[in-house]
C-alpha cells in the first residue's frame, strides 16, 4: 500500500535523526490498528529499543512525535506500551482512493511472456461413476487457485487426469456386458456418467452377493474374495485391455465416450474449464517404460514374481510397489508417466496437485521416485492437500451407491435459491429468463462459497441449508450487496450524477469511511498471500470482512441524499470501488455477481 511506504520512509528517517541508526526497510513492523484503538496503522517498537536505549514507551512517544511533525500523512497518534498507534491523514485516504479507482484491475499482477508457468491439476475423475460431492471441493479449489496464481502474474495451465483405466473401469464394463442389455444414454434418458456409475454400483452389489453365499458354505472373507469368479472376471477383462484385446477395448471406447460427454455437462455447470486433459490410458505406458529404465539404472528391483518395487527404506518410509507380477501398473506408474509427458510438454516453473490428503503419502513417494529416476523437477512438486467434504449425515460410498451426485447437488441448489429469493421478493419485476439466471448464480455461488470459505487444509461439512442465507458469511450475503451498490450506482447515473476521482482534499472522513478505503486497498496484499499460502479462504473471508464494513456504512450514512456534493461524490467513487473489488475477488473464486437482485 502507498501509505504504508511513504510511512515505512519517514520511519527510517526518523530512526536515523533521533538515534543516529541506519535500518533497512524489512525492519520494520507496521500492521493495521486493532479496531479497539485509535489509529489506521500499528508501528511495533521493539527492534528500534537497542538503538533508542530507552523504555518502548517511551521509544514510541519520539518516534511518534517526529513523524506527527515530519510527515504530512501522519495526523495523530498514541502510545500503547511497545506500539504507536498512527491515525492517518484523510487526505492520504481520498488520495489512496483515487489511485485505486484509475486502476481497473487493482491488485491483479499483469501476465506476460516472462511470466512463470505454473501447472494445477484438478479433478482427476475415474470414468466408473459420476462427479459428486467431492468432486466439487476438488474442482472448485482448483479451479480458483489456478485463478489465484494467474491474479499474482503467473502464466496458468489448468489441467486434468483422467483415470480411464484399471480394475474399477472393468467393473463398470463388465456388469453392464452381464446385465446391461443393450441399454445406452439415449435409450435410457441419463447422462452417460450417471449410466455407467449405476453399474458401478451394480457390480458391487453382485461381488457382495458372492462373497456372501461363499461364506455360507464355511469359506472365510480372505478366502472367499480371492476365490470371487466376478472379480476374477474383471481382473481378466484388465488383462486383456493391457494386451490390447480389440472387443474389450471397443466397449471401453463406446463406454467412456459416454462418460466423457456427462462430465463435460457437469464441468459446464460448475464453470470450470481445462487447458490440456491427459487420460491414464496414454499416460501408464510412458510410466511403465520409466519405471523399467529404474530397474536397469537400479533404482527399482525385480521380485521372483517379476513386480517391481522401489525400496524406500533409507528415505524413512517402506517399499513400494510399481508393476505387479502380471505386468499391470498401479496408480504411481500412471503418475511417473503423466509427469513426464506434462515436462516433455510445457516448460512448467511449478507443478501444483489438487489433490485430497488421504494421499499425502502418494505424493511423498512420487517425488522421491521422480528424484530418484533423474527428474530436476521431482523435488519441486507441490501436493495441494486438502481435507475431505462430508454431509451431515456423514461419508458417503461410491461402491454402495451413497455418494452426492454433483449433478443433483447443483440442481437443488439452484431449486432452493430460486424458492428462497421468490419469498423474499428478489425476483420480482424480472423476467422469467432474468429469474432463472439469477436462481442460478445465486445457487452455485451459495454452493461454491461455502466450500471455498473453508481452510482448505480442514475437513468440512458441508450444509445445503446454511450456505444459502442472505444475511452472515454467505455468497449470497456477498451477492446481494454487489447488486444493492450496483443499484445505488445506476440510480446515480438516471439523477446525472457522475462520479470521478476529482476528490476535494478537505473532505472530513468518517472512520467507517477510512476503515473501507484501507480493507479496499488491502486487496492487493490478499491476493498476494492467498498465492502463497494456496488458500482460497482468505479470498473469501476477505470479501466478507469488506461486504460487512461496507453494509455497516450503508446503514449509517447517506449516499444520494447526501446534500454536500463534494461528499457524496466520494461516496458513489467508494462504493464504486468496493463493488469493484468484490466482483474481482469472487471472480477469482469462480463465483458470478449479479448487476440486479
Amino acid at each position: 500500500m502507498v501509505i504504508e511506504q511513504q510511512v515505512t520512509g519517514a520511519v527510517i528517517a526518523g530512526i536515523k535523526k533521533l538515534y543516529g541508526s541506519d535500518i533497512e526497510a524489512e525492519q520494520i513492523q507496521l500492521q493495521k490498528t486493532k479496531k479497539e484503538f485509535k489509529g489506521h496503522l500499528t508501528l511495533v517498537v521493539f527492534p528500534f529499543l537497542r538503538m533508542s536505549k530507552k523504555s518502548p514507551e517511551q521509544t514510541a512517544q519520539e518516534i511518534g512525535e517526529y513523524l506527527e511533525a515530519n510527515e504530512p500523512a501522519i495526523a495523530g497518534f498514541n502510545v500503547i506500551k511497545g506500539f504507536l498507534n498512527l491515525t492517518v491523514a484523510s487526505s492520504c485516504w481520498i488520495n489512496l482512493l483515487s489511485e485505486i479507482n484509475r486502476q481497473p484491475a487493482y491488485g491483479i499482477k499483469e501476465v506476460t511472456p516472462q511470466s512463470p508457468l505454473v501447472m494445477v491439476e484438478y479433478s482427476s475423475p475415474n470414468t466408473n461413476k459420476p462427479l459428486h460431492l467431492g468432486h466439487i471441493r476438488n474442482n472448485l479449489l482448483g479451479f480458483s487457485l489456478a485463478e489465484i496464481m494467474k491474479a499474482n502474474g503467473n502464466k496458468v495451465v489448468k489441467t486434468n487426469i483422467v483415470n480411464d483405466r484399471g480394475i474399477h473401469i472393468c467393473k463398470s464394463m463388465l456388469a453392464w456386458q452381464k446385465w446391461g442389455n443393450g441399454e445406452t444414454p439415449v435409450s435410457s434418458g441419463k447422462k452417460g456418467d450417471h449410466l455407467i456409475g449405476e453399474y458401478y454400483v451394480l457390480f458391487d452389489k453382485h461381488y457382495k452377493q458372492e462373497i456372501k453365499e461363499l461364506e455360507a458354505k464355511g469359506v472365510s472373507k480372505e478366502e472367499a474374495e480371492s476365490q470371487s469368479a466376478l472379480m476374477g472376471e474383471a481382473r481378466e477383462m484388465l488383462r486383456r485391455w493391457e494386451a490390447g484385446d480389440e472387443e474389450v477395448r471397443s466397449l471401453w471406447s463406446m463406454m467412456n465416450s459416454w462418460v466423457y460427454a456427462g462430465f463435460d455437462q457437469t464441468y459446464k455447470m460448475m464453470g470450470v474449464d481445462f487447458d490440456k486433459i491427459y487420460y491414464e490410458s496414454e499416460t501408464y505406458l510412458e510410466g511403465k517404460n520409466e519405471v523399467m529404465r529404474g530397474v536397469e539404472k537400479g533404482v527399482f528391483y525385480q521380485r521372483d514374481d517379476t513386480s517391481v518395487w522401489a525400496d524406500l527404506t533409507k528415505d524413512g518410509l517402506d517399499e513400494k510397489l510399481l508393476l505387479r507380477a502380471d505386468g499391470t501398473s498401479v496408480y504411481m506408474t500412471q503418475d511417473i508417466g503423466t509427469a513426464k509427458l506434462r515436462f516433455d510438454d510445457y516448460p512448467i516453473d511449478k507443478m501444483i496437485y489438487v489433490v485430497g490428503n488421504e494421499q499425502n503419502y502418494h505424493f511423498q513417494v512420487l517425488s522421491i521416485l521422480l528424484d530418484k529416476l533423474g527428474f530436476a523437477f521431482g523435488k519441486g512438486l507441490v501436493h495441494f492437500s486438502y481435507g475431505m467434504v462430508e454431509l451431515p449425515e456423514g461419508k458417503m460410498k461410491s461402491r454402495e451407491g451413497t455418494v452426492v451426485d454433483a449433478d443433483d447437488l447443483m440442481e437443488e441448489m439452484i431449486k432452493t435459491a430460486r424458492e428462497i429469493s421468490q419469498e423474499l421478493g428478489k425476483l420480482d419485476e424480472m423476467t422469467p429468463q432474468e429469474a432463472e439466471n439469477i436462481a442460478r448464480i445465486v445457487g452455485l455461488g451459495s454452493l461454491k462459497y461455502f466450500i471455498l470459505k473453508v481452510d482448505p487444509r480442514k475437513n468440512m461439512t458441508f450444509n445445503p441449508k446454511e450456505s444459502i442465507d442472505f444475511n452472515g458469511n454467505t455468497g449470497p450475503f456477498i451477492q446481494y450487496t454487489y447488486a444493492r451498490i450496483r443499484s445505488v450506482l445506476r440510480k446515480a447515473e438516471e439523477q446525472g450524477i457522475n462520479t470521478n476521482d476529482t476528490l476535494s482534499q478537505t473532505l472530513a472522513l468518517s472512520k467507517k469511511e477510512e476503515n473501507l478505503i484501507q480493507l479496499i486497498a488491502a486487496y492487493a496484499s490478499i491476493v498476494e498471500e492467498a498465492g502463497r499460502e494456496y488458500s482460497p479462504a482468505l479470498i473469501c473471508n476477505y470479501i466478507y470482512d469488506l461486504v460487512k464494513e461496507y453494509n455497516q456504512f450503508y446503514h449509517d450514512f447517506s449516499i444520494l441524499r447526501e446534500e454536500n456534493t463534494g461528499l457524496k461524490n466520494f461516496r458513489l467513487l467508494l462504493s464504486a470501488n468496493v463493488a469493484k473489488i468484490v466482483k474481482s475477488g469472487m471472480s477469482l473464486l469462480g463465483i458470478e455477481v449479479p448487476e440486479r437482485m
